[in-house]
């Protein structure tokens, strides 16, 4: 392949670290970038913005920085959520991501409410300049594959970030019905969350575990459609994010509550897994 692939850290699981502790062990395990979605922490946030500056001067200039667009679910009007959504919208513009993934509109907002949200998105992204790439989730707008394609005809730029494991949970199947829906999902997707999910739940217990050795590879086989896609299209770079999650994504044991697996290690596991199944540059 000659699409370049850039694989990103999530800070998801990490909250417990400081800014610097967390770039600090992206970097040291050969992350291209982060994606994250920051805490309501000035301090933590000005540390970031420090620390990341110093990382581009010292380390790779080319770093990448995803930031999230994710709020906290409250009993509100749609003015309200309209206002919130902007503000947020406005306020991680202007730490100048890369691009940010935003989780945008609500399941139960009708298709005329989500879209005057998206056209605000996309009011946004222009006068910003920052790319704002919509994530595939439950709860959004985004969570049902066949619905998500009446919004794809009435905006044909918008641009998604995959996620694909929510489809199959909201569908409860792998899916193996709507390959053609998805094949005209796929060519919107900018950016791969690479997390293993099942008919119900979004992320199974170990992605490398034999009992789920099949849903690893269809997964494998539907990131390797996306990113030929967009070469095909001539795109010079697709992002990837190994996104395993913590608790409760991560079932746990009874009454210990220990992880049945170590989130950490699955995701490093994943980069690795990837790299070696989606060659690129000639390898």
């Amino acid at each position: 392949m000659n699409i370049k692939i850039k694989y990103l850290c999530t800070y998801w699981g990490c909250e417990d670290l400081s800014a610097k502790a967390f770039l600090d062990l992206v970097v040291l395990n050969g992350y291209d970038g982060v994606e994250i979605n920051f805490p309501s922490d000035n301090t933590f946030i000005e540390e970031f913005l420090i620390e990341l500056d110093l990382i581009r001067k010292t380390i790779n200039p080319n770093f990448i920085f995803v930031a999230q667009q994710v709020l906290p679910n409250k009993i509100e009007t749609y003015e309200s959520y309209i206002q919130r959504i902007s503000d947020r919208l406005e306020f991680l513009a202007a730490l100048n991501p890369y691009a940010i993934n935003s989780h945008t509109g609500k399941d139960y907002y009708d298709f005329g409410e989500n879209s005057k949200i998206l056209e605000l998105t996309n009011q946004i992204s222009k006068s910003k300049e920052i790319p704002i790439w919509h994530e595939i989730h439950r709860g959004r707008f985004s969570f049902h594959a066949k619905t998500l394609l009446n919004y794809l005809e009435l905006f044909p730029n918008l641009k998604l970030i995959g996620d694909l494991s929510h489809f199959c949970v909201v569908s409860e199947s792998n899916l193996e019905d709507q390959e053609l829906i998805l094949n005209k999902i796929f060519p919107k997707i900018k950016h791969i969350h690479a997390r293993i999910g099942f008919e119900q739940s979004p992320q199974v217990n170990d992605p490398f575990a034999p009992e789920w050795s099949d849903y690893l590879a269809r997964y494998l086989s539907w990131w390797k459609q996306i990113v030929l896609m967009q070469e095909k299209r001539g795109l010079k770079e697709i992002l990837i994010t190994p996104e395993c999650g913590p608790f409760p994504y991560m079932p746990q044991k009874p009454n210990t509550k220990e992880p049945l697996s170590n989130q950490w290690e699955n995701n490093i596991r994943m980069m690795q897994f990837l790299k070696q199944n989606l060659k690129q540059n000639g390898e």
